[in-house]
């Protein structure tokens, strides 16, 4: 049976639009009746106008072809958009139309790439949950702060959609959601136009349905193609920490099930212990985003805290305390420990290690918690969340895949690897 054209991956889309057998016409047209249908169920879309999504789409039918054209993505609410209202996930902002497109949308437009609209974020993309819901289960949570952007590609809304993370914000709800989360080497996609939080840590990042997907995407908005390795025999390293004492027992099962099945493929596996002085940078992580949080919302946190919900209040509070010598102390250990995780990648393309404690949590007041890609965030290393397993309740589990420092054609084909075992 044909696949309807809203389920279609982003390249699957691509190939179909430059043999001629899909319009982007279509394909934004099955999107849109996709949302339609879905929209009150999860609640992923902030804003879309089918009119305009349209024109674009004919747009690209008719123009030159880029390596992204007719391909229409979702862009993350703290991503400004000048066709949109870009509100950051607050009140303060209600209505707020930028004078201009971030830099990725622009350059997404540039390759041919068709804006379908705006996904949901968490209040200025930190711990305060938007309205959306698990389209695996609208009772549970999808995840934050990328969780429009996770559930609207879960639920075949649009194929690929722009997330940010600075803590764990794309691979706890591509994990939750079942869906690939792909967050690059810091800058690799530039945060010209995204609201700045903790700007030596906020990385813009892709969602999609496959891991092919993100690589095409991504690496597509600097007019490149990411290489496939078919016959990749990966050397990796399952990653243990104090973390994995928080871990439910259904996602360390899952990972050591991925890591005896991709030995069985022709991976070589070893199990390491990440040393102290980087299990010991979790706390201080959370310490620096305390700060500089404080220092990119100072306009709002001075003139319209009222407005902030109690948990953001607190977060921002944390960071009172912390003086500019401690900052920049916190600064210089950050930067020592970007060359010291060199080491653990001595004999080995990536780490294995979880994106989130479990599956999604139920209920929809908390989005889960963020400790699993704080580490990762700060030293700046690319990670991809793949799908790996369903767990207790049936949702899914993902596994977090993690590179070297710039490594991230590497890092994807890895991932691939551990998706197709997977699978």
């Amino acid at each position: 049976m044909k696949k309807p054209a809203n389920e279609l991956t982003a390249l699957e889309a691509a190939r179909a639009i430059e043999a001629g057998s899909l319009s982007s016409e279509a394909l934004v047209r099955a999107c849109l009746d996709r949302i339609t249908e879905r929209h009150t169920q999860v609640l992923a879309f902030t804003a879309f106008d089918p009119e305009l999504a349209l024109a674009a789409a004919r747009h690209a039918d008719s123009a030159p072809g880029g390596l992204l054209r007719g391909i229409p993505f979702a862009v993350k609410d703290i991503i400004d958009t000048a066709d949109y209202v870009t509100a950051y996930g607050s009140p303060i902002y209600a209505g707020h139309r930028p004078r201009a497109d971030a830099g990725c949308v622009a350059l997404a437009r540039e390759r041919g790439a068709v804006v379908l609209g705006k996904v949901a974020t968490s209040e200025f993309a930190t711990q305060s949950p938007s309205a959306t819901r698990n389209p695996r289960n609208p009772g549970h949570t999808p995840g934050g702060s990328s969780s429009g952007s996770a559930a609207a590609v879960a639920d075949c809304m649009v194929p690929v959609a722009f997330g940010t993370q600075t803590t764990a914000s794309i691979v706890r709800p591509a994990s939750y959601c079942g869906v690939v989360g792909y967050k690059p080497t810091f800058g690799f996609i530039g945060t010209a136009g995204v609201k700045p939080l903790s700007p030596t840590q906020d990385t813009v990042g892709v969602l999609a349905r496959t891991v092919a997907d993100a690589a095409f995407f991504a690496f597509g908005l600097h007019g490149a193609r990411a290489v496939s390795q078919p016959d990749l025999r990966p050397r990796l390293a399952v990653c243990h920490s104090r973390q994995w004492d928080a871990l439910r027992p259904e996602m360390a099962q899952a990972i050591e099930q991925v890591a005896v099945a991709t030995e069985r493929q022709g991976a070589t596996v070893k199990r390491i212990t990440l040393p102290a002085e980087l299990d010991d940078l979790v706390a201080l992580q959370m310490r620096l985003f305390a700060f500089e949080a404080r220092q990119s919302l100072a306009h709002e946190r001075l003139h319209h805290r009222d407005h902030f919900s109690p948990r953001l209040q607190a977060r921002l509070d944390g960071g009172v305390g912390i003086s500019a010598a401690e900052y920049l102390a916190m600064r210089q250990r950050a930067a020592q420990a970007r060359h010291k995780v060199h080491d653990l990648f001595d004999g080995v393309d990536a780490l294995l290690y979880p994106p989130a404690q479990g599956e999604a949590d139920a209920g929809l007041i908390d989005s889960g918690s963020a400790q699993f890609g704080a580490l990762w965030s700060l030293l700046h290393l690319p990670c991809v969340a793949v799908p790996v397993a369903t767990g207790p309740a049936g949702l899914p589990l993902g596994i977090q895949v993690i590179g070297a420092y710039g490594d991230d054609a590497r890092l994807l084909a890895v991932a691939e690897f551990v998706s197709r075992v997977a699978r």
